[in-house]
């Protein structure tokens, strides 16, 4: 792929590395908050970032497992979160080609009506097998999972960040 002007060349991304951040996403939201309506789900911000920038080592299928487990974690309809991390991931890569051209915060604001359309899809599950509705609050975790994008993205990508080189012919 050809970079964007002035955009640095990466290193390749340690898989450890992402297996790390998944599993702290999943912790923190394994954590006994309560039932926050308007917290973030960490894991679909880190979903959706891994699987825009390293597709090849996070697809569909951890999206659906890491869901089942939040399913049973939560003691929500068994797919409720797989099915809705699993489009997240699917329209993130289909939209990746596109998306990788912007900066940060446009990224995050194509990422907006995503991460809308994972909470609604949710929402409309639970509310469909009898659950309540909880209310206009839960928009509010989308808009904060958007504000948390930049952060996150240079967060994510600051240990494949090089060093910049000061040799004038060398051409990467």
């Amino acid at each position: 792929m050809i970079m964007p002007r002035g955009q640095q060349l990466l290193l390749p991304v340690n898989p450890l590395f992402i297996a790390i951040t998944l599993l702290l996403a999943l912790v923190i939201n394994m954590l006994p908050l309560g039932r926050i309506v308007w917290l973030p789900d960490w894991l679909i911000v880190l979903l959706a970032f891994w699987s825009l920038n390293q597709p090849q080592r996070v697809g569909m299928g951890l999206a659906f497992m890491l869901g089942l487990i939040m399913d049973v974690d939560r003691g929500a309809l068994l797919g409720q979160h797989a099915l809705a991390y699993t489009l997240l991931v699917y329209v993130t890569g289909w939209m990746s080609r596109r998306l990788l051209w912007f900066s940060s915060p446009v990224q995050a604001l194509h990422m907006l009506p995503l991460f809308a359309a994972a909470h609604g899809l949710q929402v409309l599950l639970r509310v469909a097998v009898g659950g309540i509705f909880p209310g206009p609050w839960f928009l509010l975790a989308p808009v904060i999972e958007t504000l948390l994008w930049p952060i996150i993205s240079v967060l994510l990508l600051a240990p494949q960040r090089r060093a910049p080189d000061s040799d004038e012919n060398r051409p990467l």
